[in-house]
């Protein structure tokens, strides 16, 4: 991660790049953000995992944490309890190492808090290989982490990783309890992973997880955000023919330091 924080992006406006800037459809927080919001509303990433620390304390404490962890995990690294509370521990420190972006007024992470990010969902990972039955709670905030380092990942190889990443997660916890907001959580993410097929699948379901009014109103929101996943899809795929065509860079993430966010954590 560079040390001045900035992460450049694919439509980056500065300089010669900026008659390829697509502002609609190319940022995946907005895309994402809009969607999750329309189907299951706003996520609370705290809440996923247990938080019940105060703000005002959240940040030093949080770090304290994750730090007294990885010392017993010195003794006990593949302590499943350990490598499950490290995964805790991480997010909410990337969290609480967030900033708030005055003008939205929601949360963007700061390089340190990526960090942290990046911290959670490598254990995480160990976590999985480890247990049977993953905790479907802590799979579910994972997938929102997974989430926001697509935002801000180098590359749109790295971010699309991440997004099948958040998938794998959220359908750990679909397995689990499979409820409505459970479901078409993970269909946006599998459409936005580009999996329309397990994406459809899983608005059939969810709509069987609610009243025939309501059933309707979810097909509505799910078609919406198979569109924005379809509209994100081919606006990758032109800014890459375009930058193939002039002979640029290689492509770069288009999510990243945009100083928005997804609506995911908080």
């Amino acid at each position: 991660m560079a040390n001045s924080g900035e992460r450049r992006m694919v439509f980056d406006v500065r300089g010669r790049r900026k008659h390829v800037v697509r502002v609609v459809y190319a940022i995946l927080a907005v895309l994402m953000g809009a969607s999750l919001f329309l189907v299951v509303g706003p996520v609370n990433l705290g809440g996923l995992i247990g938080n019940s620390g105060s703000v005002s304390s959240a940040a030093k404490i949080n770090q304290e944490r994750v730090q007294r962890i990885e010392e017993k995990m010195r003794q006990e690294p593949e302590s499943e309890t350990l490598l499950l509370a490290l995964t805790r521990a991480s997010i909410l420190a990337g969290g609480s190492l967030s900033e708030v972006n005055p003008e939205t007024g929601l949360p963007v992470p700061t390089p340190a808090a990526l960090q942290e990010y990046g911290r959670g969902v490598q254990a995480w990972g160990e976590y999985v290989k480890q247990v049977d039955e993953p905790n479907p709670s802590v799979a579910r905030a994972v997938a929102e982490t997974y989430i926001k380092l697509a935002e801000f990942s180098a590359t749109v190889e790295e971010s699309n990783t991440n997004i099948e990443n958040a998938a794998r997660a959220a359908r750990i916890a679909a397995d689990a309890q499979p409820s409505l907001g459970s479901l078409t959580l993970l269909a946006t993410y599998e459409y936005f992973a580009g999996n329309y097929a397990e994406g459809d699948q899983l608005t059939a379901e969810a709509t069987k997880k609610t009243s025939k009014t309501e059933a309707k109103e979810v097909r509505k929101k799910l078609a919406a955000t198979r569109a924005r996943a379809k509209a994100y899809e081919t606006e990758v795929r032109e800014f890459a023919k375009t930058e193939k065509e002039q002979g640029k860079e290689a492509l770069k993430n288009p999510f990243g330091g945009l100083g928005s966010s997804s609506g995911l954590g908080g």
